[in-house]
């Protein structure tokens, strides 16, 4: 419930996270009853979320794992190799959905908890996991997918217990997909004509009243088993002596370390097969005794990993003090893949951290940004095997083939980039080709950083491009630049004026872009810049604002290609590098117009656009709109009827 709750007060997270992590903690509220076994008198436990659709149960179906199960397989050869046949199947949401819905009918059956003479037959079924709930379900097929895929299959009963808005009772029936919407009951007896969220209420209030069931909170949320069989891990503090049992290190000797002299010429737990590490002396008695080899999974170090960064030179784990001064981590950036292990363990251990008095710190980190992937696509030739871009060309006629073996080529989708499927691009290639600068322009500028990047060619092209008219622009400007280091003089062209506003607003709104994670827009305004800078500037103060602007660009790229950005800062006369230089401040006056452009229409289509002060009289944006030459020319020979003027964005004149 905590971590749940906690998830409300991380409103710089992405809601696709939180909801992942809402969804894997899976918090549900639902009526835990026993059914009576029919044949033993004996209890079978279920938890269910839909106590509604109990008027609707046909079978039920326990885990592969289930005591039930597990005491039946004993005596049972064909079921015992059943439930073998489940544990292969895998654990998870998308395995079970995959998998073709299987069971075995163990033969026995269950009183339905509110009609005795009504039995339900026991089957240990596939799509059953025992470590959620009580590893035992009742299926109402009616009502959920799977159990309607595995009522059809072993020709159970379908009772429809939920009938959608618009349907008739008498003529209602169960097709091929079960009905999961609302609606009001039918076939439930007393619950005939409620809501189904009503009677699910009053299901639980029933049980509880007459002591056969109780309203209980689930989790999806399992306790976490940390102990591998790998070397990579923290080792478990614990040894095992024949006289004393399991003994935990003393706290003096921790941590316990790796031996750096490990072999992985065996299969199976390289610690367990190291002739030395293993063998020490109990912490308790002093006899001979074995170190525990299995060590912690890996998520247990990436989960206190950032308290230790506060920290890195302590003798202890990490110092309370200095962990509470720095903690949160203001930014967390990484891929969405951590959002339901690494990032929920991190806040699970934080928490318990300050639990248990050591911190004051409840969530690890404050904002988190999850980064696209990189796309590319996937080729396959005709011996269905997947080909690298770089031995992809392409014919006259648009067909594709391999340059190493001539093989057609089949273009296909675009993917996540993966070793397997070869839709991969060598960075070192790129990097020769292009420079890294090229390389981290590109893969920032084409689309916003939380979205996947497709690279293709003509985007690495594009980027290669700019860098170029970067370095043109400062080696070779459009004007003379004044000196380094050179005053900017109080009076400025109208040229050199706008190049001034050009270079200050593009400082602001880069500056904005970057703290926001907005890397694709400030890339975009760098390229508007460029274009203002290429421009033509003459007369008072020209130089000046031409300097300036190229620094400002200079400055501006810097982070996104240092390493064009220091040469150029060279070229411009500084002694300094770019890395240390303070970024640009943007003049607020500088940033302001003081003017504005404003349509003008001739009866509702735009025909010229002017550019006024701010504060312009109406009349006088009136007299000049009707003084354009294109205006004369769509009003000639009409009579203008009216002038309707939205100061700051339009002039619309109507004439006939």
């Amino acid at each position: 419930d905590e971590l749940l709750e906690g998830l409300k007060g991380l409103d710089r997270w992405p809601d696709k996270v939180r909801l992942m992590q809402e969804n894997w903690i899976g918090r549900s509220e639902g009526l835990k009853f026993d059914f009576e076994i029919a044949e033993t008198g004996e209890k079978l436990p279920v938890y269910t979320t839909r106590p509604d659709t109990l008027f609707g149960a046909s079978f039920c179906a326990i885990a592969a794992d289930h005591p039930l199960a597990a005491k039946l397989a004993e005596d049972n050869a064909e079921l015992k190799a059943f439930c073998e046949e489940c544990r292969k199947t895998g654990t998870t949401e998308e395995a079970i959905e995959k998998a073709e819905k299987k069971g075995f009918n163990t033969g026995l059956s269950v009183k339905h908890p509110l009609d005795d003479s009504w039995t339900l037959p026991i089957y240990v079924a596939n799509f059953v996991l025992m470590d959620y709930g009580t590893g035992a379900i009742f299926a109402c097929p009616a009502g959920d997918q799977r159990d309607l895929d595995f009522a059809r299959k072993y020709d159970l009963p379908v009772i429809p217990v939920v009938l959608p808005e618009g349907e008739d009772a008498a003529s209602f029936e169960i097709g091929t997909e079960a009905y999961t919407g609302p609606g009001k009951m039918i076939n439930s007896r007393f619950m005939d004509g409620m809501d189904a969220m009503d009677a699910k209420a009053a299901m639980i209030d029933k049980a509880e009243e007459e002591g056969w069931g109780e309203r209980t909170v689930n989790f999806r949320l399992r306790d976490w088993g940390v102990s591998r069989q790998r070397y990579w891990g923290t080792p478990i503090p614990f040894v095992h002596c024949d006289d004393c049992g399991v003994v935990p290190v003393p706290s003096d000797q921790l941590p316990v370390k790796l031996p750096e002299d490990v072999s992985f010429d065996k299969p199976g737990n390289p610690l367990e097969h190291h002739p030395t590490w293993k063998h020490t002396d109990c912490p308790s008695c002093g006899k001979k005794a074995r170190r525990e080899t299995d060590t912690m999974d890996t998520f247990v170090d990436s989960s206190w990993y950032f308290l230790r960064f506060c920290t890195p030179d302590a003798d202890a784990p990490f110092e309370t003090d200095v962990v509470n001064e720095w903690l949160p981590v203001n930014q967390y950036i990484g891929g969405v893949e951590h959002a339901i292990l690494h990032l929920l363990y991190a806040r699970f251990f934080t928490r318990a951290l300050k639990h248990v008095g050591r911190t004051n710190v409840e969530e690890p980190f404050e904002g988190l940004f999850t980064q696209g992937m990189v796309n590319h696509v996937t080729y396959k030739d005709s011996d269905d095997q997947w080909v690298f871009p770089e031995l992809v060309r392409s014919r006259d006629d648009g067909t594709l083939f391999r340059s190493d073996n001539g093989l057609e080529v089949t273009e296909g989708r675009v993917e996540k980039m993966s070793k397997s499927k070869k839709n991969v691009v060598d960075p070192d290639d790129i990097i020769d080709q292009y420079g890294a600068d090229t390389a981290r322009w590109f893969v920032l500028s084409d689309s916003p950083p939380e979205r996947d990047l497709l690279w293709t060619e003509a985007g690495i092209e594009g980027a290669w491009r700019f860098a170029q008219r970067v370095h043109r622009l400062v080696m070779t400007p459009p004007a003379d630049i004044a000196p380094h280091g050179a005053a900017m003089p109080e009076g400025l062209s109208d040229s050199a004026l706008a190049l001034r506003k050009a270079t200050h607003k593009t400082i602001m709104g880069v500056t904005a872009d970057i703290e926001n994670l907005h890397f694709n827009k400030a890339v975009a305004r760098l390229y508007e810049f460029a274009n203002a800078v290429g421009g033509k500037c003459v007369g008072e103060g020209a130089g000046e604002a031409l300097r300036e602007a190229l620094e400002t660009l200079v400055l501006l790229v810097g982070p996104m290609m240092p390493h064009l950005a220091e040469e150029l800062w060279q070229a411009l006369g500084h002694k300094t590098l770019v890395a240390e230089t303070p970024w640009p401040k943007a003049i607020e006056a500088l940033t302001v117009d003081n003017t504005v452009k404003m349509a003008v229409q001739v009866n509702g289509k735009v025909r010229d656009t002017i550019e006024v002060a701010k504060d312009m009289d109406k009349a006088d944006v009136e007299t000049l709109a009707l003084g354009l030459d294109n205006v004369t020319k769509f009003t000639d020979g009409k009579t203008v009827r009216k002038v309707i003027v939205v100061p700051g964005r339009i002039v619309n004149i109507v004439a006939n």
